[in-house]
């Protein structure tokens, strides 16, 4: 329990450039209160006290703004930073050193319309180890999001997440290419790069510069055929000539 806190904290001080000191860790961010409730709260849930497990985590949303399931199962060094608005579903999965931050949903898609059958399927995403999901993003439904992939803020992911790539949009598109490393570098809100491409403005893009060309197509071919036109159009007669020049005689 000791070396899982000390991990924990040490967690921090990698996240987090504003932490101070470990002591501001344990008493001022609630993303750490609202993990060790969760741990407590899940273990009453797996010995099938599940309505005590229930309150306590009822009691660290109100404390911490945090609402996790004691159902949920989270892995190791697990971060939230900030904190206030996360919710994290009954059946959703974590792996180990992922992190969040504010106002991200790991929300639930029922499979079905049957009430009864809901209670034991899999209804919550999974984020394998090492994923970040920047604030606002919203994953919902049994999807998977791959190991150290990265969701921008603001996303909403309703798909399955290949490993080490960069989501962003609604719906969530792949931006960038995949990272080199199986480990990259920590990247807040899940941004590695300040000058991110937006897959939906470089798609636009690409249509506009295709419309461009085929205008210009269009125009080309609309000169030719004018030039085609005057080409085959004979000059008109002078009146009372005929077409070999000479007057028509005289009747």
């Amino acid at each position: 329990m000791f070396k899982r806190l000390h991990e924990e904290i040490d967690v921090v001080f990698e996240r987090d450039p504003a932490v101070r000191s470990r002591v501001e860790v344990v008493l001022c961010y609630p993303g750490f209160h609202a993990v060790h409730i969760y741990r407590l709260a899940h273990w009453l849930w797996e010995r099938r006290l599940r309505l005590l497990g229930r309150f306590l985590s009822h009691l660290g949303r109100i404390f911490t703004g945090i609402e996790i399931h004691p159902g949920a199962r989270i892995g190791e060094r697990f971060f939230i930073d900030h904190g206030m608005g996360v919710v994290i579903g009954e059946t959703a999965e974590i792996g180990d050193d992922v992190t969040l931050y504010h106002d991200v949903t790991l929300g639930g898609i029922a499979p079905s319309i049957d009430s009864s059958s809901q209670v034991d399927q899999k209804r919550h995403p999974t984020l394998c180890d090492g994923v970040i999901v920047g604030s606002g993003a919203q994953i919902l439904g049994p999807i998977t999001v791959g190991a150290n992939a990265r969701i921008g803020a603001n996303a909403v992911v309703v798909k399955d997440v290949p490993a080490g790539v960069t989501v962003v949009g609604i719906p969530a598109r792949i931006a960038g290419g995949r990272e080199a490393t199986p480990h990259p570098r920590f990247a807040a809100y899940g941004t590695p790069t300040p000058d991110l491409p937006d897959p939906v403005a470089k798609s636009i893009d690409g249509l506009l510069d295709h419309v461009g060309t085929l205008t210009a197509r269009i125009e080309e071919l609309e000169r030719r055929i004018e030039g085609k036109d005057s080409m085959a159009t004979p000059e008109p007669l002078n009146k009372g000539e005929t077409t070999s020049g000479k007057k028509p005689p005289a009747c």
